[in-house]
């Protein structure tokens, strides 16, 4: 977290928060989803202020991180107010939670970073407040999903802006690859979410997209914060061209692409192969064989192959 404010400074935003969210309502017996800053503290909201002060307890995916993130914004919490909620507890833990909801208090919830529920805690235990009858009231902010969308430029007017998340893509090399395949036949803009120590593994797996455009965000609005467009054969070598563009966390963009129509890009030859094998194989592999045999893009016969069985269906 780039935590360049400190606490002293933050004491005019504390008072702003309470003049700004004070006069509104806050119902007991409440779970609060809280989104907090993805790197710069500056981006807490108001309201976000109001209700860690206001709260009778904090609900957090790491107790140490969110004790840290209150100090620096001059929030002072007793460490019995902190209750740890992460993916490794989250079903057992909400049942704390929903006891003292019942008994008529106020919980915040926050994660580590951004959003919570989206790739990070959150949505089991907003789950289980909502089946036990009570309410979750979310205080939106920052996230870094939208925060990439707002910047990457990759406007579609024949989808309206309509994205795909697909968050953190399987660790495992062969399932990786599997998940990059499927999304050769996607059209619509795909985030994707990577840690810095699986970057690299990721940018040779998306080599398959060929030309396809990808913004990469590192470091989102952090100091050191980065944001290029490349296409995707590329981005391991923009990786490579400087030792820090493989540190910090990462969020990427693949660029929405036409949706084919028949032969589009591809050639009368490689259609015809492509259509004799797709009565006898798998579409994956018929891809894949008419890939090598016609030497035709994978990726761009994947996508007519889905493209004729959406089609049909």
């Amino acid at each position: 977290m780039n935590t360049l404010p400190t606490a002293a400074s933050f004491g005019a935003a504390v008072q702003a928060a309470r003049d700004a969210a004070g006069g509104q309502h806050y119902p007991q017996g409440t779970l609060y989803v809280v989104a907090t800053p993805i790197g710069n503290l500056a981006d807490l909201s108001l309201r976000a202020l109001h209700v860690l002060q206001l709260v009778d307890a904090i609900a957090c995916e790491d107790t140490r991180h969110t004790h840290q993130l209150l100090r620096a914004c001059g929030i002072d919490r007793p460490g019995s107010q902190l209750l740890a909620v992460h993916q490794h507890n989250e079903a057992e833990a909400a049942q704390a939670v929903i006891a003292r909801l019942a008994e008529g208090q106020r919980i915040a919830y926050v994660s580590d970073a951004g959003t919570p529920g989206v790739s990070d805690p959150g949505a089991r235990l907003a789950a289980a407040v909502q089946a036990a009858g009570q309410r979750v009231l979310p205080l939106p902010g920052p996230s870094s999903v939208t925060t990439l969308l707002s910047a990457a430029g990759a406007h579609d007017d024949a989808r309206g802006g309509a994205f795909v998340f697909a968050g953190f893509l399987p660790a495992k090399a062969g399932e990786r690859d599997a998940a990059v395949q499927a999304l050769t036949g996607e059209t619509r803009a795909v985030v994707l979410l990577e840690a810095p120590h699986r970057i690299e593994a990721l940018a040779r797996a998306l080599a398959v997209l060929g030309a396809r455009p990808v913004t990469v965000g590192r470091e989102l609005t952090k100091q050191f914060e980065e944001i290029a467009t490349v296409p995707a054969q590329a981005l391991a070598d923009w990786l490579a061209a400087g030792a820090q563009r493989t540190r910090g966390e990462f969020a990427l963009l693949l660029h929405p692409q036409p949706a084919p129509t028949a032969g589009d890009g591809i050639g009368p030859e490689p259609e015809r192969v492509l259509r004799l094998l797709l009565a006898e194989l798998p579409l994956k592999s018929a891809a894949r064989l008419a890939a090598d045999i016609t030497g035709a893009p994978r990726n761009a016969l994947y996508a007519q192959a889905l493209a004729w069985r959406n089609a049909d269906e």
